[in-house]
């Protein structure tokens, strides 16, 4: 144990002395005059095909993971997506260009994970999807549930990720960008590259970004 706390900090240090750690990004207020009502937001959701390649600006960067699982009862720290029991089990994983993060939503941060584009992850063999500037990938934990009943843990797992994923949905067809849920993905490479446990699942991702305006 001794060891790998070593090495975990030795990588840690090389990183950092190297250029190679991934900053913290902080984000903005969520926007809450923005966007169509929720009828014509239900209208207008689909499942996009392609995605321009500009990258989102912070505010809507910031408006979209606060609609996909930002808090909205700060007294209780309770979601805009239900889980079950409130067992607040997904974790929110972004992709950019400049690194992977992860959603802090108690300090409405994005967290360094890991430095460089690692995309093609998520994408995997649907290239389509690779020039898409944010990928959403969501992680449930299922030690947050109580019991001993894994196969029931991980039903409410793929339900709680399925709620998320539709908030994103239906944010990106109000507020004007595009995006498709997704099971697709190099699970494999992104349990290394996000240094999962066991215990974390990858169920679902979003491509999200502007519409492509050339097709």
């Amino acid at each position: 144990m001794k060891s790998i706390t070593l090495f975990a900090i030795m990588t840690l240090i090389t990183g950092i002395l190297t250029g190679q750690a991934v900053q913290d990004i902080k984000l903005n207020s969520p926007d809450m005059e923005r966007g169509l009502t929720i009828m014509r937001a239900f209208e207008k959701r689909a499942s996009a095909t392609s995605f321009s390649s500009t990258d989102l600006s912070l505010q809507d960067l910031s408006d979209l993971l606060w609609a996909a699982y930002g808090i909205n009862r700060p007294e209780s720290g309770k979601r805009t997506a239900p889980t079950a029991v409130n067992a607040q089990d997904i974790d929110v994983y972004v992709l950019m260009k400049s690194g992977a993060y992860l959603y802090d939503a108690s300090t409405n941060t994005l967290k360094g994970v890991a430095p460089g584009d690692n995309r093609k992850l998520v994408s995997d063999r649907q290239t389509t999807f690779a020039n898409a500037p944010v990928m959403l990938v969501f992680v449930s934990d299922i030690t947050r549930f109580r019991g001993d009943d894994n196969e029931r843990k991980l039903s409410w797992a793929a339900m709680d990720a399925a709620i998320v994923s539709q908030n994103v949905s239906l944010f990106c067809a109000g507020a004007g960008l595009v995006t498709r849920p997704r099971v697709s993905m190099d699970t494999e490479g992104l349990k290394k590259l996000l240094s999962l446990s066991a215990s974390q699942y990858l169920l679902l991702n979003n491509p999200v970004g502007y519409p492509n305006d050339q097709l």
